[in-house]
């Protein structure tokens, strides 16, 4: 059975979802992500997750793309539709599709929604949890390696908006 996806509006095969090329999560990393456990075809924590989701998307000041109800409905639909008894929902908003740029864009643009689910094993997971797993520490090196350019322009988004309503240019770090 084909994985079902929810991406601004419509429920579509898995394996056909797509989000176009100016959308600003891929640009600039420019949104957020909530992820629910399902167990027994349950959404665990809903309130909590959406919670932070509602708190993240007022950080970025991006509007929510539908009402939090109508959010909640689609991520019991996708996981419905996928047969989801244990796994996860993941929610992504960014704040839409526009013309690249690190600015906001208009109010006109409407955030982007995707939703997907998958199965998990909750044995193969307990397993796991009773063998316990080999964990590896390493340095945090986000401002070593300055030299990759990553699509993770979110802080720069940030820095540019602010810039903008202060009656700046530009915004150095």
């Amino acid at each position: 059975m084909p994985r079902i996806a929810y991406v601004n509006g419509r429920y579509v095969p898995h394996a056909s979802a797509k989000v176009h090329i100016e959308d600003r999560g891929y640009q600039f990393a420019d949104g957020v992500y909530e992820v629910c456990e399902v167990a027994r075809g349950n959404l665990m924590d809903r309130t909590r997750h959406l919670d932070r989701l509602d708190r993240s998307l007022r950080e970025l000041r991006i509007e929510w793309p539908m009402n939090r109800r109508a959010v909640e409905m689609v991520m019991s639909e996708v996981v419905r539709r996928n047969h989801v008894e244990n796994g996860l929902v993941y929610v992504q908003v960014t704040r839409g599709v526009a013309p690249r740029d690190h600015f906001f864009p208009t109010a006109a643009v409407k955030p982007a929604l995707v939703v997907t689910a998958k199965r998990t094993d909750p044995a193969a997971s307990a397993r796991r949890a009773e063998q316990g797993i080999k964990v590896i520490t390493v340095p945090e090196n986000r401002w070593d390696r300055v030299d990759i350019k990553t699509v993770g322009l979110l802080p720069n988004v940030l820095a540019r908006q602010q810039a903008r309503e202060e009656g700046a240019a530009e915004a150095w770090v």
